[in-house]
C-alpha cells in the first residue's frame, strides 16, 4: 500500500499538466478532420504526445505517409534511450511486465522511475500505478479535447501549443542537480537549435538529445572529494 500511495502521490500533479496537453491534441485532431475513433486509437496505441501532435499536423497538410512515419520515429527515438536506461531497473519484472512497462514508458514515467530508483528500489506497484493512471488520463483528456474541439477556432491564438515546450522544460529542469547537468543541457540545446535552423524539424529533437548523451558518455561526472576532518 505504501508503494501504491507513493505512485499516486507522484502522478497526480503530472495529471494536472497532462490533461490540457492531451486536450490540445484532441482539439487539433478534431480540426484535422480525424474521427473520434482515429483520435482515441492514435492516443491509445501510439501513446506519445509530441509525435502525435507532429503527426496529426502533417496529416492535416497532406504530407506523404512515409514522411509522417519518419517524423514519428525521429521524435520518438528518445524512447529507445529511455528503455536502455530504465531496463536496468526492472530486475523484478517478468518479461510480460517489462513489455507493458516499456509500452507505458513516456517522458514523465521515465523521470519518475529514475527519481524513484535514485532513492530506493523501483517496484512494480509504484511504476504501474504511476504509468497506468497517466495513460488513462492521457486518453481521456484527448477525448475531452476532441469533444470540445468545435468550441475553439484557433488553438494557437490561445497559446495552447506552448504547453508542449513548457512541459519538456519542466522535465529537464527536474534533473538539474545531477552532475554535468548544465553542459549537457547547453550542448543539447545548441545542437538542437543549430539543426532546427539549418536542417529543420524533426531531426533537431533526436540529434540534440544524442549530442548531450555523447558529451555525458565522454566526460565522467565529477565525483565530490571526501571531506577531511579538521
Amino acid at each position: 500500500m505504501h508503494e501504491a500511495r507513493a505512485g499516486l502521490r507522484e502522478v497526480l500533479p503530472i495529471v494536472v499538466v497532462i490533461v490540457p496537453f492531451g486536450a490540445v491534441f484532441g482539439t487539433i485532431a478534431f480540426q484535422a478532420k480525424l474521427t473520434l475513433v482515429q483520435t482515441l486509437g492514435f492516443s491509445a496505441f501510439l501513446y506519445a504526445g509530441a509525435s502525435q501532435l507532429a503527426a496529426v499536423q502533417m496529416v492535416a497538410i497532406g504530407a506523404p505517409l512515409w514522411v509522417v512515419l519518419l517524423s514519428i520515429v525521429a521524435v520518438n527515438f528518445r524512447h529507445v534511450l529511455y528503455s536502455a536506461s530504465i531496463g536496468r531497473l526492472l530486475t523484478r519484472f517478468s518479461p510480460l511486465q517489462k513489455a507493458a512497462a516499456f509500452f507505458l514508458l513516456v517522458d514523465p514515467a521515465f523521470a519518475a522511475a529514475e527519481a524513484r530508483a535514485a532513492e530506493k528500489t523501483l517496484t512494480k506497484t509504484f511504476y504501474f500505478i504511476y504509468a497506468v493512471i497517466l495513460y488513462v488520463a492521457w486518453v481521456l483528456s484527448c477525448w475531452l479535447g476532441y469533444a470540445s474541439g468545435r468550441l475553439i477556432e484557433d488553438p494557437h491564438a490561445l497559446g495552447l501549443d506552448f504547453i508542449l515546450p513548457v512541459y519538456f522544460l519542466a522535465l529537464v529542469v527536474d534533473f538539474r542537480k545531477r552532475a554535468n547537468f548544465l553542459p549537457v543541457a547547453a550542448i543539447s540545446a545548441a545542437t538542437s537549435a543549430a539543426l532546427y535552423l539549418t536542417v529543420g524539424p524533426p531531426w533537431h529533437v533526436t540529434f540534440g538529445g544524442l549530442a548531450g548523451i555523447a558529451y555525458a558518455a565522454i566526460v565522467d561526472p565529477k565525483t565530490p572529494e571526501p571531506e577531511t576532518e579538521r
